[in-house]
């Protein structure tokens, strides 16, 4: 191939890339890479090449092609480079490449071989099932996945599972003068086998409810009353939210993650701490 050819398919690759046709602007960069590997603006090239696969979550050509880019990126600088290939990584559950990419773009890892169990704190992420979005709280495991920490609504996600998401934060969320970032969801990494029930309760008072969240979350488990779910439009999810978790007393239902035997004992406790103001009825597997 002739440079002036190679020249041309550039041109055509970034066409393709303004009109989001990711497939065609990825191939086309493809065939100069095979033919200039190393050429002044090569390093480019490859990591274009590899985040037009992420966006059509190939994700084997992105790890292929996020190898060479990283392996062209200088380390230590944040150069996403490393971080596209950190995501990739981990999604082909390739611990040790995963761990030299989040090294490279600077972050400090726990000790260790093998999958990155940390503790990088807690972030939102926007479940996207099939088309409908929920965000949800996670406790991030490490740069690129968290734990589901909410009893989602959404049918067939459940607490407890972990995704892994994306490194631009969509949103953000402000909770007691803290801001924590949304991000979106890529894909789910791990399901989860506790199954998601649904209660109605009756409390007495919000604080009889936030014993009952507690009485949950002390012992593994989740619980989501209804008056703490809140909805929003698109446009407002990914933007700064203000968010007061806060529930109401009175009759809701409660999803709740547990086994249902166990499920049942917890919910018999919590009635019974109190001489009157709480009760429950109707568990149900949703």
């Amino acid at each position: 191939m002739h440079e002036s050819e190679a020249e041309r398919l550039i041109a055509r690759a970034y066409e393709a890339w303004a009109a989001e046709d990711w497939l065609a602007a990825a191939g086309l960069l493809e065939q100069v890479l095979a033919h200039f590997p190393d050429a002044p603006q090569s390093e480019v090239w490859w990591y274009d090449a590899a985040l037009a696969h992420k966006f059509l979550r190939n994700w084997a050509k992105a790890y292929e092609l996020g190898r060479e880019a990283a392996a062209r990126a200088p380390r230590g600088e944040g150069d996403p480079a490393h971080w596209n290939l950190g995501i990739a990584a981990t999604i082909q559950r390739d611990w040790a490449t995963a761990r030299g990419a989040w090294a490279g773009f600077g972050i400090e890892l726990p000790d260790g071989e093998g999958e990155i169990n940390g503790r990088f704190g807690p972030a939102c992420v926007r479940l996207d099932t099939g088309g409908e979005r929920e965000v949800v709280w996670v406790d991030r495991l490490c740069p690129t996945r968290g734990r589901v920490m909410n009893v989602p609504v959404t049918a067939g996600r459940r607490f407890g599972e972990i995704v892994v998401h994306d490194g631009e934060p969509k949103g953000e969320r402000v909770v007691d003068g803290m801001t924590f970032p949304v991000f979106d969801e890529l894909l789910l990494f791990e399901a989860s086998e506790l199954p998601t029930l649904e209660v109605m309760v009756d409390a007495g008072a919000a604080a009889d409810l936030e014993a009952l969240v507690r009485l949950f979350v002390d012992h593994g488990y989740g619980a989501e009353p209804a008056s703490a779910v809140e909805v929003m439009c698109a446009c407002c999810s990914e933007g700064t939210h203000q968010q007061d978790r806060t529930v109401h007393a009175g009759a809701q239902p409660v999803a709740l993650a547990a086994p249902e035997e166990e499920a049942r004992r917890l919910l018999e406790q919590w009635a019974g701490q109190t001489a009157a103001g709480r009760s429950w009825k109707g568990l149900t597997v949703a």
